[in-house]
């Protein structure tokens, strides 16, 4: 199954360290971030990678020609939202099932595997945190999503979106009809929620773990946290 990566971000709350680099590519531990999610997504069985690209995209196919990484760089000439970088991978999916992920987070190998589901859902991985009113929380019931609700002021649940989703090629159709948002994107999540609406989209839960590269602070806690547990 092919997975389209998402890595065309400025990184704004990255700065000033992607005043030089792409987000993905900053060092943790002497390797950039994306060399982990690429080798996490081998080791799970993954080879058909497309990344959509954008800023600073030369310094991304520098990286992939130094570590020996194949995989397509899709161009996302203008930053029109996690909808329309999707879109951009229209071709590169070709008609097939496939795999979305946020270049800037990692999953465990066990749960890249588990989301490969060869069936006519949609799928959304979602992980129970403590603070869920900081991240879009997923509405579920036996299974299947029924919205998302984005930070909410009030309480919805413990279970949040982690990034990760698995779709069918109609995705491409839903996102061509959503409505952009009030500033001016087409936001994948939309698109989530009409799928979820007839009943498309379920939720699989993470079992190892997600850690996402949001901002500088957690630059510490990745080190340590692959210090202690990365295995090639």
């Amino acid at each position: 199954m092919k997975v389209v990566i998402l890595a065309a971000g400025k990184g704004i709350r990255m700065l000033p360290l992607t005043e030089k680099v792409p987000k993905v590519l900053v060092e943790i531990n002497e390797k950039p971030f994306l060399y982990y999610v690429l080798r996490n997504l081998q080791k799970a069985g993954y080879t058909d990678f497309g990344i959509v690209v954008g800023y600073k995209k030369e310094q991304i196919e520098t990286f992939l020609d130094k570590y020996n990484f194949k995989a397509e760089l899709i161009e996302q000439k203008e930053q029109l939202g996690t909808g329309h970088a999707v879109l951009c991978a229209e071709s590169f999916v070709n008609g097939e099932d496939f795999i979305v992920i946020g270049g800037d987070n990692l999953w465990g190998v066990e749960d890249l595997k588990a989301i490969m589901k060869e069936d006519n859902y949609n799928y959304i991985s979602g992980m129970e945190v403590e603070s869920p009113q900081h991240y879009g929380v997923l509405i579920e019931d036996n299974g299947f999503l029924k919205g998302i609700k984005e930070k909410p002021k009030e309480f919805h649940g413990f279970l949040i979106n982690t990034g990760k989703y698995k779709f069918k090629p109609e995705i491409f159709s839903v996102l061509k009809s959503v409505c952009t948002s009030p500033r001016g994107e087409i936001e994948l999540t939309c698109a989530i929620d009409v799928l979820a609406k007839t009943n498309q989209m379920k939720v699989i839960k993470i079992k190892s773990f997600w850690k996402d590269l949001g901002g500088i602070n957690d630059i510490e806690l990745l080190t340590y946290f692959l210090k202690e547990t990365w295995r090639e």
